[in-house]
């Protein structure tokens, strides 16, 4: 029964791949979620960029907003299809983000914008109280294979 369950897992992390940590709500936490995350792409072959950005601001709000003494916050990818999807939950279910409009002169204040900027969906989903998941989700294909520069498609490169 066992070897089954082992198998099953086995079987639909390969389907989607995913990634799960516990984080601690420091700046450090949040450095460490960005290197992470970034090394897993990596690992999936999959693009870093915009991800790192989403990856950082999320866990920024989850350190700054989401901040409980004490309490960790998660940081989650998956690939479903084409899709990745990056979480963080934090244990500030009663502190729900929106974006704003900071002032001109404000120096934080715009994660939600640049999230919004970025990602091609995002939300908030509640947890078990007292947590919430932050989400966003960017379409990705592995890299574009680099041009071989033989003029073929109407292109030309010099070689050196």
């Amino acid at each position: 029964m066992n070897q089954e369950i082992a198998d099953l897992t086995a079987e639909q992390s390969v389907q989607f791949p995913n990634f799960s940590v516990l984080l601690s709500s420091t700046r450090r936490g949040a450095r460490l979620a960005r290197l992470l995350a970034e090394a897993q792409l990596r690992r999936w072959g999959l693009p870093t960029e915009p991800a790192n950005h989403l990856v950082a601001e999320l866990a920024a709000n989850a350190i700054t907003h989401g901040r409980v003494p004490g309490r960790d916050f998660r940081l989650t990818l998956y690939v479903i299809g084409d899709t990745l999807r990056i979480e963080v939950a934090d244990t500030r279910g009663d502190r729900l983000p929106a974006p704003q409009q900071p002032a001109e002169d404000a120096e934080s204040g715009r994660g939600l914008l640049i999230v919004t900027a970025l990602a091609d969906r995002w939300g908030v989903s509640e947890d078990r109280f007292p947590r919430k998941r932050v989400w966003a989700e960017l379409r990705c294909s592995p890299p574009e294979p680099t041009p071989t520069g033989s003029g073929a498609d109407g292109s030309f490169s010099q070689g050196t």
